[in-house]
């Protein structure tokens, strides 16, 4: 089976007729896999042959899972045959407190002095969606970025004795930047003012979340470096005042495992998001994606210095 075998009620069906264990699929639970990309169906036979329609994978129900990835459709499925909506999971919140802060927030009735969203978490979860809408579909492979906040691009230039880049050869790289050796191009960046702060910018490398350029950057505040690496992932990363708080952090991962109250609300309110939750992270409030894609405020070349250490 794969992702999409689970909208298949029919086969789904058949296989459990045939003995399929509806417990147990590939080291996972098929109700937690049809709850994140099935049907309402299949999420509703498997939910009725199961021993226990809120049993735990990695902490979390498969009424989780149906909030998490937003299948509304397959949450009121689970819901209908008595999967908890309130039970406490990561973090402390629970499926129903989560759907508050997303697209539907009237997916479970709030009992009497029940849970709700803080005014921060609201105030976090309206400025999530609105940056999410700003920033659009991003394909962002490749790109390396400095999320810098409190500071301007002429700041950020400043401190890391950048100069203006020299047009000829600039033009020629962004013709074609992958007609390059990395290592010949990776001293030109991009630099934009945002509300809140700074985004440095690399579309085609990881130039902005090294550590000397993060370490620079940050002095007096706090950054999030971020490489979209189109062979490994998103590779995150956190600089404050100098000091690497987090290293190899996987930004639009959604919640896991020992995240904190405040982890899991950002987790999900930027899963799948990478640029989104970085520029969260920092404060930053863009209007539009250009400081991410371009064209800059500033192109200009760093120094050519060491900036793998701090």
């Amino acid at each position: 089976m794969c992702w999409e075998s689970w909208q298949d009620y029919g086969d789904v069906r058949r296989r459990l007729d045939l003995g399929a264990d509806p417990e147990a699929f590939g080291g996972g639970r098929p109700l937690h896999l049809a709850a994140m990309s099935g049907s309402p169906q299949v999420v509703a036979e498997l939910a009725r042959r199961v021993a226990d329609v809120d049993a735990l994978e990695n902490g979390t129900t498969a009424l989780w899972e149906a909030v998490l990835f937003d299948r509304p459709d397959n949450a009121r499925a689970l819901a209908a045959v008595g999967a908890d909506p309130w039970r406490p999971l990561l973090g402390g919140w629970s499926p129903g407190r989560l759907s508050l802060a997303g697209p539907t927030p009237d997916l479970f009735p709030v009992p009497e002095g029940g849970p709700r969203l803080t005014e921060e978490e609201h105030a976090a979860a309206r400025e999530g969606s609105r940056l999410v809408a700003a920033l659009g579909e991003l394909h962002c492979d490749g790109t390396g970025l400095a999320c810098v906040a409190g500071i301007d691009a002429e700041e950020a230039i400043r401190r890391l004795e950048a100069t203006p880049a020299d047009s000829e050869e600039l033009d020629e790289v962004l013709e074609d930047p992958y007609a390059y050796d990395m290592d010949e191009i990776s001293h030109i960046v991009g630099v934009t003012t945002v509300p809140g702060g700074c985004v440095v910018t690399q579309p085609w490398g990881y130039a902005p979340k090294m550590p000397g350029v993060l370490v620079r950057l940050s002095v007096g505040t706090v950054c999030y470096g971020l490489y979209a690496n189109p062979k490994s992932g998103n590779q995150g990363s956190v600089v404050r005042n100098g000091v690497v708080e987090g290293w190899d952090l996987h930004p639009g991962g959604g919640p896991d495992v020992g995240f904190t109250p405040e982890e899991v609300l950002v987790s999900y309110l930027y899963r799948g998001n990478a640029v989104a939750h970085a520029c969260a992270f920092a404060g930053l409030r863009l209007t539009d994606a250009r400081a991410v894609v371009g064209p800059p405020d500033r192109w200009v070349e760093l120094p050519r210095r060491e900036y793998w250490s701090d």
